[in-house]
């Protein structure tokens, strides 16, 4: 897996609505749809590596589409 640095909730967000997911409610953790699927963000910061590789696979981009949109 490669590297990915411990990256602000706020990032996240704004990396995932450029994906074209919408945020469809907000509380403890920020929950994004684009329709197909599902992801939940906590609001940490920064957000463990692990829990965002994983928030990634689930949104279906692979890590370096990730990094390309930051």
């Amino acid at each position: 897996m490669p590297k990915l640095p411990g990256i602000n909730h706020q990032r996240a967000v704004n990396v995932f609505e450029k994906a074209d997911f919408k945020i469809a409610r907000q509380g403890k953790h920020i929950t994004m749809t684009d329709g197909k699927r599902i992801i939940t963000i906590p609001r940490a910061n920064p957000i463990n590596a692990y829990t965002m590789a994983g928030i990634i696979k689930d949104a279906g981009m692979t890590i370096e589409d990730f990094k390309k949109k930051l």
